[in-house]
């Protein structure tokens, strides 16, 4: 790679590109992005279930203290964001805190989170809507029609991303409005159904819940808001960045929390223990309660729609964290330029954007199902999310202090975060998972080396990128947009 010296922070410098867009994203369209990121229909759709097998009437209670983690993360990440505005994401904030070299680990970890999470849910998307379409009497049968939607609707999502981040946003927003009504509409008409009997207090009393069940419970809980604060990669385009930005962040989590928890109550009043065994949660509710045959095509686009609104929303966060990291020389400053007329980093999407249907079509070749290919590549995704969200509250822990900030809260919520993503780790490597989510861990590590590589790299070579790492806010971000 050939490296253009980043400018010097602080000095002003000519545009020389066209820029992100300036303050065009309202609070709703980013919480739209944020909860665009969570897919909370993909994850209603199986996750309790999961849960459920292990954790019994404690599946709620896992819920709960999933959304407290994450409530904690979310708190050390709106420390930053109330303070500092940029399109670095995690990448920028834990710069302050933890320094050129915690923030490059940040960053990447990042980038793989989001990269994965979008290329596995690209797998899901293909899966529901590939049932959507049987269900209406399309042959969308075989590899060959999967690799076919692989191409169309990552095509599309690219596409989205590229026009614009408003377009990209409200695309989001209305596809994951509609999925969550059409199963709240299930779940409430559920709870009608079943009458008195949807009162089921053993759920409150956690009647014979095993406290290891919710534990691990708890770790599935968690990867159900896996990149929940995808909006601080926001920072320029962003209405008042620093009270909307932290906003969102929180409210998303606590609103998707809600719909969670409540969804895993009505799963288990209604299905009881055959929830345990349900391949299809939903569709068996639909079924039991009587729902006519049009509902089923409408659910399966509900949950392929979040499945899709979830390739888009990671991929926003990776091309402004690229874009940034072009600006910083981290990577070819090529990148660090945005599409004239669309504002957007359109060189970085349309590599990550092919680069995740290439991933999806080579594991389709060698036969593997798409809901399976969601299931590794999210995992893998997950590993860098985790490690980003722990740098992230250490990183707020160290800023505060050197601050002279009232950081009591810090602390607590930091150790909570630190403690809590710790766990998934464990909880994923042991007991040793079957093949090939065992090699996993090793494909994340192997990845997280090359990039230590390449810092090494800059660091013997260039030093005044390093220099810059994490450094770009928003006022220093070149263009006119």
């Amino acid at each position: 790679m050939s490296l253009s010296s980043p400018p010097t922070a602080g000095h002003a410098v000519a545009p020389t590109d066209a820029g992100l867009r300036r303050g065009v994203m309202s609070g709703p369209e980013l919480a739209a992005q944020a909860i665009a990121n969570i897919a909370p229909s993909a994850v209603i759709a199986f996750t309790a279930a999961s849960i459920f097998v292990g954790a019994g009437n404690g599946t709620m209670a896992a819920f709960i203290l999933a959304v407290l983690v994450i409530l904690c993360v979310g708190y050390c990440v709106a420390v930053f964001a109330k303070r500092h505005a940029s399109a670095g994401s995690l990448y920028t904030y834990v710069a302050k805190g933890l320094g050129p070299t915690g923030a490059y680990v940040a960053g990447w970890a990042l980038l793989v989170g989001c990269f994965g999470i979008a290329a596995g849910s690209l797998g899901g998307s293909v899966a529901y809507m590939g049932q959507f379409l049987r269900l209406l009497g399309v042959p969308a049968e075989g590899v060959g029609a999967d690799i076919l939607l692989a191409i169309v609707l990552g095509g599309l999502a690219t596409l989205f991303t590229i026009r614009g981040i408003r377009l990209s946003a409200r695309i989001s927003l209305v596809l994951e409005l509609v999925s969550v009504a059409i199963i709240l509409v299930l779940l409430v008409l559920a709870l009608v159904w079943a009458g008195p009997q949807a009162w089921d207090p053993a759920q409150f009393t956690l009647k014979d819940a095993p406290f290891q069940g919710v534990a691990a419970g708890m770790v599935l809980g968690i990867l159900g808001f896996v990149g929940f604060s995808s909006a601080d990669a926001l920072g320029r385009e962003a209405k008042n960045p620093h009270t909307a930005i932290p906003r969102a962040i929180m409210w998303s989590a606590v609103a998707v929390g809600v719909l969670y928890v409540f969804s895993a109550y009505t799963q288990i009043a209604v299905l009881h223990d055959d929830l345990a065994t349900s391949a299809s949660p939903l569709e068996d509710i639909a079924t039991l309660i009587g729902m006519p045959a049009w509902f089923g095509p409408i659910l399966t686009f509900g949950v392929g729609a979040s499945f899709f609104a979830v390739v888009v929303a990671p991929l926003n966060v990776v091309g402004r964290i690229l874009y940034v990291m072009g600006k910083e020389g981290v990577i070819h400053e090529s990148f660090g330029r945005t599409h004239e007329r669309h504002l957007t980093p359109h060189r970085v999407l349309l590599i990550a954007g092919p680069l995740a249907i290439l991933l999806d079509i080579v594991l389709l070749l060698i036969g593997t199902a798409p809901m399976d290919i969601t299931v590794y590549v999210d995992t893998y995704g997950t590993y860098g999310y985790m490690v980003a969200y722990a740098l992230v509250a250490i990183a707020c822990v160290v800023y505060t202090r050197r601050e002279g900030m009232k950081n009591t809260l810090v602390w607590i919520c930091a150790t909570v975060a630190v403690v809590g993503m710790a766990y998934v780790f464990y909880a994923n490597v042991w007991p040793v998972p079957a093949f090939p989510v065992n090699v996993i861990p090793y494909l994340f590590l192997v990845t997280m080396l090359v990039t230590v590589a390449w810092y090494l790299y800059l660091r013997s070579r260039r030093p005044q990128v390093i220099a810059a790492i994490g450094n770009t806010e928003t006022d220093m971000l070149d263009g006119v947009g």
